[in-house]
Order: structure tokens, then C-alpha cells, then sequence
């Protein structure tokens, strides 16, 4: 069966897990309380986007990664744990350090840094490496484990940078240019295509973000590291492979995805993430016969979609009057087919603001107002 894989080598690599019962994260950064809507946005990335290249043939790739590849750095991640054995019939120390290595890429000179939480997750030391040999001790401003961003800082000036481009401009059949250092091999480049977008199932139901699919080979290492595309512009940030007999996928975080959330990362510390409150499954017409012959609960329409299963007492959802057995059409005017479309269309909510969600109940067809809370925040 294939199999979902984070990319970075050691146990420090946290597990990314997505609650299918609590539905949200923002797409946007939210306005925060006290703070004019017109303030200025904050600053991810000081590089201007890169010019489109002419068609050069078989220097494109080359051309790209000349740009974006001095700003690709290596980080070394140490995490300290304890040994239950230690100190016992001399079976280690009680204390031991667990060694884990991953990507990033440089967006601001004075050293902001995205890379992947699962990285950095529960890391005591962070170390930084340059392609050209420049090491630096990094501090890690925030880890959003929801989505797998994290933001490194270190101490530097006239830093290299990578131009970040934009995601929601990707298409498939584009050239997919992954630079990192898989494996120990530090600054590997490998190619292929956009393979698809807006991934919705490649890491379980529920997922906060929509992949970008590629076929470029990526391995344990390249976690955090940029996916590019042919005019040298960061795309997407890789955080996981799907393996299976014969082939090989992976998918990254689009950059706009990751981009928003490094913004409130640098802003508050964490990010922010809204929710429902809501249990889902997805149904076929086979599935909805079944369950409309086994209780007298529901009368699902026999359609392919998502039906809610639960919904929690005191959620925004059970304010807004959604229901167990209510068959969810629309989230925020977009059309939604499965758990995943759901929780995407949620994200692009605002915490507080009116959500308006579409059901068919029975025989009716409803449409309810809902205002998502914020995602209470985890440790």
C-alpha cells in the first residue's frame, strides 16, 4: 500500500497529524484585535520576484538554480530526550541527544528562514549551514505543526535570498526544480514536473493544505527545502513522499500557503487557525442507502459528498445550526465534495467573521451562517 512520509532522517521528525474533527485554518492572515486593517502587511520576503527567462533550452534549470540555490541551507537540528534506562546497569546516560538534519531557504537577508516545524520540532540546538560554508546558530521564532511551516532567524546581514513566486499560478506539466541536501548530500538538485495541485488526500482526510504533486525525486534531507520553478522562483516548500513499489511522489506546501502562515509566525509567534467544530465522512449512493436502511436518523440523499457525523456541543457549528446527518454542499460559496474540500474551504475563513455553509437535509436544502473560533492551541 503506498505510504505518506515526512522527508527529514531521525525521530526528531515529529508526527504531522490532522484532526478530522475539528475543521479550519486560515488561508489569509487574519486581523488581529487592536489592529488596523490598513497596517502594513508583514515582510516575508525582501527578493523581487524573478524576471521570466527567455527560452534558453537546456540552460533553464541551470538558470533557476543559479538563483535560488546559494539561498538553500542545511539545519542541523539536536533534540534532547530522556533515556528511561539511563543510568541503570549502565545502559546510557540519562539524557541523550537525537540528531536530525533538513532543509531551508533564506527569504529575508537579515535571515529569516522557512523550513518545515516537523524540522525543527522539539529541537534544543539549531545550526545553519550556507552553501558556502558559512555556519550560523539559529533560533526558531515558531512552528505551525497544522500546516508543517516553521520560521529559523539567524544572526546576519546580505544574505542571499530566494525570490518566492506564486502558487496559485502553478499548473500541471510545469518544470518542478527541488534543491536540499537528501540523504546527507548537501545541495542536490533534481528535476521533474508538476506531476498535479491542490492535493487534497496526500497525507490522510482533513489536511489543512492543498499539495502541489510533483515526480521529483526527493528523499529524507530535502524536508523544508524549496521546490522551484523554471524562472528561479520558490513555488512550494517539500515536506513529504508517498512511496510505493515502482514509483515514487512527493508534495510540497505551496508558498502561499507558507507564506501566510510564516507571516503571523513573525508577527504573534504562532498561527492562527480556524474552526467548525465538526465530524465528516465522505458518502457514495451505495454507502447513503446503507445507512438510510439501518436508521431512521438520517434520509441522505444517495450522492457522492460529506456528511456530518458529529458535531461538538458549544462549536461554532453547533451555533450555526449544523446537524448530525446534514449533507454539507457549499463552505464559503465553494463547491465541496469531500472532507478535505472542506476543511480547504474553512481556511479561507476569517475567525469571527460570517462563514455561510449550504446543506441538504432531507429533502430540503438550507443555508446556514456560521461564524468559525479560533483553533485552541496545542501545548
Amino acid at each position: 500500500m503506498p505510504r505518506s512520509v515526512r522527508l527529514n532522517t531521525t525521530a526528531l521528525a515529529g508526527v504531522f497529524a490532522v484532526a478530522a474533527t475539528l475543521v479550519g485554518c486560515d488561508g489569509q492572515l487574519p486581523r488581529l484585535p487592536g489592529r488596523s486593517a490598513a497596517a502594513p502587511p508583514v515582510r516575508i520576503s525582501d527578493a523581487v520576484p524573478a524576471p521570466a527567462l527567455p527560452g534558453s533550452g537546456s540552460t533553464v534549470i541551470v538558470d533557476a538554480v543559479e538563483k535560488v540555490g546559494p539561498a538553500v541551507v542545511r539545519i542541523d537540528a539536536t533534540k534532547r530526550v530522556i533515556n528511561p534506562l539511563g543510568g541503570l546497569f549502565g545502559r546510557g546516560p540519562a539524557i541523550q541527544q537525537q540528531q536530525g538534519q533538513g532543509s531551508g531557504v533564506i527569504t529575508r537577508s537579515d535571515g529569516v528562514i522557512l523550513t518545515n516545524a516537523h524540522v525543527v520540532d522539539g529541537a534544543s540546538d539549531v545550526s545553519v549551514t550556507l552553501p558556502d560554508g558559512r555556519s550560523f546558530s539559529g533560533k526558531v521564532l515558531g512552528a505551525d505543526p497544522l500546516t508543517d511551516v516553521a520560521v529559523v532567524k539567524v544572526v546576519a546581514s546580505k544574505l542571499p535570498v530566494a525570490p518566492l513566486g506564486d502558487s496559485a499560478r502553478v499548473r500541471p506539466g510545469e518544470w518542478a526544480i527541488a534543491i536540499g541536501n537528501p540523504l546527507g548530500l548537501d545541495n542536490t538538485v533534481t528535476a521533474g514536473i508538476i506531476s498535479a495541485i491542490e492535493r487534497t488526500n496526500a497525507v490522510g482526510e482533513g489536511q489543512r493544505v492543498p499539495y502541489i504533486q510533483t515526480d521529483a525525486a526527493v528523499n529524507p534531507g530535502n524536508s523544508g527545502g524549496p521546490l522551484i520553478n523554471d524562472r528561479g522562483q520558490v513555488i512550494g516548500i517539500n515536506t513529504a513522499i508517498r512511496q510505493a513499489p515502482g514509483a515514487g511522489l512527493s508534495f510540497a506546501i505551496p508558498i502561499n500557503v507558507a507564506r501566510q502562515i510564516a507571516a503571523q509566525i513573525l508577527e504573534r509567534g504562532y498561527a492562527s487557525h480556524p474552526y467548525i467544530g465538526v465530524r465528516l465522512q465522505a458518502i457514495t449512493p451505495q454507502l447513503a442507502r446503507e445507512i438510510n436502511a439501518s436508521t431512521d436518523q438520517c434520509n441522505l440523499p444517495e450522492v457522492n459528498g460529506v456528511v456530518v457525523v458529529d458535531v461538538m456541543g458549544g462549536s461554532p457549528a453547533a451555533r450555526g445550526g449544523l446537524r448530525p446527518c446534514d449533507l454539507i454542499e457549499q463552505v464559503g460559496g465553494r463547491p465541496v465534495k469531500n472532507p478535505s474540500e472542506v476543511q480547504l474551504a474553512v481556511d479561507q475563513a476569517q475567525v469571527g467573521e460570517p462563514l455561510t455553509v449550504v446543506v441538504r437535509r432531507g429533502a430540503s436544502r438550507s443555508t446556514l451562517n456560521l461564524q468559525p473560533a479560533e483553533l485552541p492551541r496545542q501545548g
